[in-house]
């Protein structure tokens, strides 16, 4: 008979325990994905509503929004181990 976590493994979905451990690497690789994004893209403007914005600003924007997303899935998962 399985285990309730080798059914899950077996589905494709992490354990509670393994996501704990897999997030600070997760936040320290996007951390080096903005530090990446910020010193090789030029500097470079791009009119956005009317006002120029950096170009780099646009991949540091959508990985701030994917770190986000971590950190609420994170969330969300403790309070589902609690009840």
């Amino acid at each position: 008979m399985k285990t309730e976590a080798q059914k899950s493994d077996r589905d494709g979905l992490r354990g509670g325990d393994d996501l704990e451990k897999r997030f600070p690497v997760a936040l320290v690789l996007y951390g080096v994905l903005a530090l990446l994004v910020w010193f090789t893209m030029d500097a470079g403007k791009v009119m956005v509503m009317g006002r120029p914005v950096e170009l780099r600003l646009v991949p540091l924007v959508i990985l701030a929004g994917l770190a986000l997303r971590t950190v609420l899935a994170r969330q969300a998962e403790r309070i589902r181990r609690k009840s």
